[in-house]
């Protein structure tokens, strides 16, 4: 399967791992092992956090395994219909407190980072990932067993780009396809000065 072809059109020249990043929902079918998984997350470790804290929980599974169909299990339908065509599915977790027991007004923000470090590395590999917020957050935080101090934020599947767009759910081929990417112009959400509405 011939690999799909975006084309991103960048203000500045940046690097291209984030250039050619983006969120495919069709997967190629090859295997992605559990030491490219460990990877993945060396590199997410390395993010930076308030005060090194560290609040991110991941849990994850590779196709196949048990701990990939409970994940499934969690998604909404939607993104059930897509998503078993990952090769990885996770769960990000993250701490709500820190290390002093006051509230951690920062830990989504750096599980951000961490996610940001994951999804740039896993791009440099040739893996793509697509996060959602599909979730039910209450029900993997049961299936998991996660204790009170700790938040469900997303889901996340892998797989390597190149996959078959024909197994997709014919709703979703259309974008999939699709081969210009957009963003808003930087204009639009960086000021020097006062902020400025653009919404």
């Amino acid at each position: 399967m011939e690999k799909i072809k975006k084309t991103t059109p960048t203000q500045y020249d940046i690097m291209e791992d984030i250039k050619t990043r983006w969120s495919p929902r069709a997967f190629d079918d090859e295997p992605i092992s559990e030491s490219e998984v460990k990877l993945l997350l060396e590199a997410g470790r390395w993010a930076s956090s308030s005060y090194n804290q560290q609040p991110w929980r991941v849990i994850y599974g590779l196709k196949g395994d048990a701990v990939y169909d409970r994940i499934m299990e969690c998604l909404i339908p939607f993104n059930q219909d897509w998503a078993k065509n990952a090769q990885v599915l996770m769960v990000t977790a993250y701490k709500k407190t820190n290390k002093d027991g006051e509230e951690y007004f920062h830990a989504l923000h750096d599980l951000g980072l961490f996610m940001g470090n994951v999804v740039i590395q896993a791009n440099h590999t040739g893996i793509a990932a697509h996060q959602m917020g599909g979730i039910d957050q209450e029900k993997a935080h049961r299936e998991f067993q996660f204790t009170d101090d700790y938040g469900i934020a997303t889901a996340v599947a892998f797989g390597r780009y190149g996959g078959d767009v024909e197994k997709l759910p014919e709703s979703l081929r259309e974008q999939e396809l699709e081969t210009k990417r957009s963003r808003m112009d930087i204009e639009d959400f960086a000021f020097n000065g006062n902020f400025k509405s653009k919404s």
